[in-house]
């Protein structure tokens, strides 16, 4: 979740939105029954997304609306939620996607998607942690088998693609001082957006499904990592926790990439506050991680 766009139109407009959507879904606000748990509305980033929990014919739930320009509203990220509704197996624990409605307004597309209420809250209100997280052992093995579920589905669905890691890597890790490595050992699926924020607990539950698809083996445990970085003991965990992957080549590799990423998104001003652990854990990896290292395997 992100915090409330400081652009007061989006905000109208978003909200203006949500209340369409509401009415032609026949929903109403709503909350879990004797629960103040969870948030009263959460932004997406830069406010192209909100979502407020509402009650209707299927229950409990929450309504989110997704905007875009409508030259734009097509292709992965507008269809994310509706693919893995049909092709990630229920293994993998997310709320249920049971409704979808589009609609245009102009140069303005919208999408309305109705979920069940995740049980509990997310882990974190931002994709950074402030503090860290109290978890069971259950949990971690539950993430665990889930992501070890979606790496096995086979889809067409790109979240990174080759051409982003050539024109990339070398140009955010020229740091490192050395040829960096742009092909990945291996390529999986991923969720492709896994941190704090799109995660709920005290049950596992994998949220915000629009980026998904093939990712560098590892891609989700080396986000997941990243975005720990700030808060050491978490970031100690997902590294014990996913040992056999971030200490694997593919791993390694899978770190590199999205420390790019988010090297890159700081350039537009997010994660600010990373950068710094960021580029240390880069350095760390790097030695066991360059060309050479990865060959001699």
């Amino acid at each position: 979740m992100f915090s409330e766009p400081d652009d007061p139109e989006v905000v109208a407009r978003m909200h203006t939105a949500h209340t369409v959507a509401s009415g032609a879904l026949g929903v109403v606000p709503g909350r879990p029954a004797g629960s103040e748990e969870g948030p009263r509305e959460a932004w997406g980033w830069r406010g192209r997304t909100l979502g407020k929990p509402v009650t209707g014919a299927y229950g409990l739930g929450w309504l989110r609306v997704v905007h875009s320009p409508v030259d734009h509203a097509s292709g992965k990220l507008w269809t994310g939620p509706e693919d893995a509704e049909r092709l990630v197996p229920r293994q993998v624990p997310r709320p249920r996607l049971h409704v979808v409605r589009q609609w245009t307004e102009g140069k303005d597309a919208y999408k309305a998607e109705l979920y069940d209420h995740i049980v509990g809250q997310t882990v974190s209100s931002a994709p950074v942690l402030a503090t860290g997280p109290r978890l069971t052992t259950a949990w971690w093995s539950d993430l665990r088998t889930a992501l070890g579920c979606l790496s096995a589905v086979r889809t067409e669905r790109a979240a990174v693609r080759q051409a982003y890691l050539d024109r990339a890597m070398p140009k955010y890790l020229a740091v490192l001082g050395g040829p960096v490595p742009t092909v990945p050992p291996a390529w999986s699926t991923a969720h492709g957006d896994l941190h704090w924020a799109n995660l709920a607990g005290p049950e596992v539950g994998v949220l915000d499904w629009e980026g998904w698809g093939i990712a560098p083996a590892g891609y989700d445990a080396a986000l997941l990592h990243a975005y720990s970085l700030v808060e050491p003991e978490t970031a100690a965990r997902v590294r014990r926790e996913f040992a056999d992957i971030l200490d694997s080549d593919a791993g390694r590799f899978a770190e590199l990439v999205v420390i790019t990423e988010l090297l890159q998104s700081a350039e537009r001003g997010d994660n600010l506050e990373l950068v710094p652990a960021l580029r240390r854990r880069a350095e760390e990896v790097w030695p066991r991680a360059a060309p050479g290292e990865m060959a001699g395997r």
